[in-house]
């Protein structure tokens, strides 16, 4: 059982890294596609697995909380759990450590070449389209996701050395 002071730890760190995912969320803004949101989650659920929502979901807490609770952004209380079920299943896998890298690698693509895919359901709703206007909807936006998968492939190399320096930090805060 972890004691108080590292439970209050841990919230110290997942607050950080919420205000972590949101800067960086906001800072990149401006150049389409490009997130570090889906290997900073990844990094953490690989390090915190079930415990990474709690970050993640005062990330999207902050996230409206700086851009205003609109129908827009109802699709953050879904769409991190297909990235952050990936990671839990992936960091499961028994993989070399050189396969390791390309497998978080890929899946950071495929999650960044599907967010509009999984932003669509919410989104369809709000708008009041049918599945015909959505699936329009859907490839009208490919070029956003595939410059979104490229990205999260590219940067997908850095999600091992994160997780790695998450657990170290984590390992010497125990001590």
């Amino acid at each position: 059982m972890r004691s108080s002071i590292q439970k209050t730890k841990d919230l110290a760190v997942f607050a950080l890294l919420a205000a972590f995912l949101l800067v960086s969320q906001i800072a990149l803004r401006p150049l389409p596609g490009i997130q570090l949101n889906g290997i900073l989650i990844a990094a953490i659920t690989l390090t915190y697995r079930t415990r990474a929502l709690i970050p993640v979901y005062v990330y999207v807490l902050l996230f409206c909380l700086y851009y205003g609770f609109f129908s827009w952004n109802l699709p953050y209380f879904y769409i991190w759990i297909p990235l952050w079920g990936m990671f839990m299943v992936a960091g499961k896998l028994k993989l070399s450590k050189k396969v390791t890298p390309f497998v978080y690698m890929f899946l950071c693509g495929l999650y960044g070449l599907s967010f509009g895919a999984l932003y669509s359901p919410a989104w369809a709703i709000v708008a009041g389209l049918d599945f015909k206007q959505t699936l329009t909807w859907i490839v009208a936006g490919l070029p956003a996701d595939i410059t979104h998968a490229v990205n999260n492939f590219v940067l997908g190399i850095t999600i091992v050395p994160l997780s790695n320096l998450l657990r170290r930090l984590q390992f010497e805060s125990q001590i």
